[in-house]
């Protein structure tokens, strides 16, 4: 598609790619066309400053001066994601042996996940650059998250899925209205499919496709609002689940911007990565100590993170070893044990996502990888009302009675 005029998103000043370095202007480019590297949003950072960002509404628009969005974001109709609970978790750190934990909780956005943050810079830098329709290809979250957000905007949605998603996240996307569409295949094939559509219909936007570049910097807000909660500190280390890979390289980089900015003190920090046995390919590189993540067919519970081929495992690995964590896997029925001790120890009822998290936090322990005694954050993606079935053996009442006190004694519930 072709614009009518250069785009004011706000300081993002050009795209580059994250291989070869070459420039381009803004616009609906995701790729270089010199080698066919992943395209990356630069910046004039010249007006920001901490007083401006606590100066703003509780949301991610807080951080409008560091995304790629008009500077009139704010006064367009949208969900206003973001600045969701930190969590100090002294229960869980407990049982996990660590001196000091918290958990980003980002069940509280609009539509219970952290993609409400992606979508909302994607919608907003989409319709500066003149697309119509809001798309994407989804393995359930950002399918929840685009239809709510077109549907507040006022424009009409076209979303993707597996067409074996869980139900509570089909229905969670039809609710919405807009177009629907269920594909018998895997996360990878929908994201193929969309691919091609993206192709043909110039003024659809599909938010992980060919504006990819605007929606992946939305996972800064997570870094941002962690440093911020901590009162403009870095944690020691950080837990993140891979699903395309993007929301870790996005945290990296936003800590790695706050340092720049001198809006934290520089510190050193490690991430570290988690994902389900069933879907592990950069865990498994990163094991096997290689550069080029191999593709797999997913297989797992955890739907939210099976993305078979993540665009952005070679840059986790990066990430990961820069700052000397480590990635781990867990299979599903560390999943689920995961979720349950969430819920039990915090109160906090993670999708199966954030059982990949803390389960994958609970063997980094184990394994010596992870600092008990240094101060660490987890990330939990989503709200567990979305993967219910997940949970559905184990989460069983503790007894059924008839209606009288005798009854109630006999089952020895006092």
């Amino acid at each position: 598609m072709s614009l009518t005029a250069v785009p004011n998103l706000g300081p993002a000043t050009a795209l580059t790619c994250r291989e070869c370095g070459q420039s381009y202007d803004l616009g609906p480019r995701y790729a270089c066309e010199q080698c066919f590297g992943p395209l990356e949003v630069t910046y004039d950072y010249s007006n920001v400053s901490r007083e401006r960002i606590e100066a703003g509404p509780r949301n991610i628009w807080r951080y409008r001066d560091l995304l790629p969005v008009p500077p009139n974001v704010t006064e367009t109709p949208n969900t206003e994601p973001g600045f969701t609970r930190l969590v100090r978790s002294d229960n869980l750190a407990e049982s996990l042996g660590l001196r000091s934990l918290w958990v980003k909780d980002d069940s509280g956005n609009p539509t219970h996940s952290f993609k409400d943050r992606v979508v909302g810079v994607a919608l907003a830098a989409a319709r500066e650059l003149g697309f119509k329709v809001l798309a994407c290809p989804s393995t359930g979250n950002l399918a929840n998250a685009v239809a709510a957000a077109a549907a507040r905007a006022g424009i009409r949605s076209a979303v993707f899925v597996p067409s074996n998603l869980e139900q509570q996240k089909i229905v969670a996307t039809a609710v919405y209205g807009g177009t629907f569409v269920t594909v018998d295949g895997n996360y990878d094939d929908v994201n193929r499919l969309a691919s091609e559509i993206a192709g043909e219909q110039e003024d659809w936007a599909f938010v992980n496709v060919n504006v990819r570049p605007y929606y992946a910097e939305g996972s800064k807000t997570i870094g941002y609002e962690v440093a911020e909660q901590l009162g403009w500190r870095l944690p020691d280390q950080i837990v993140v689940p891979i699903a395309s890979g993007a929301q870790l390289t996005k945290i990296d980089k936003a800590f790695q911007e706050l340092i720049t900015l001198g809006l934290v003190e520089d510190k050193p920090y490690k991430v570290f990565g988690a994902q389900a046995t069933g879907c592990s390919p950069v865990a498994a590189a990163f094991k096997a100590g290689h550069d080029v993540v191999r593709p797999v067919k997913p297989d797992t519970i955890a739907k939210s993170l099976a993305i078979g081929n993540p665009a952005d495992g070679p840059y986790v690995l990066d990430a990961v070893r820069r700052t000397g964590g480590a990635i781990e896997d867990v299979s599903d029925e560390e999943v689920i044990e995961g979720i349950g001790l969430l819920a039990r120890t915090e109160g906090i009822f993670g999708e199966t996502a954030g059982g990949v998290t803390l389960a994958s936090l609970r063997k980094l322990v184990a394994s010596g990888a992870l600092d008990p005694a240094a101060e660490t954050v987890m990330i939990n993606s989503g709200d567990g009302l979305k993967t219910l079935d997940a949970v559905a053996a184990v989460a069983r009442p503790s007894a059924n009675i008839a209606p009288s006190f005798d009854a109630f004694r006999k089952a020895g519930l006092a």
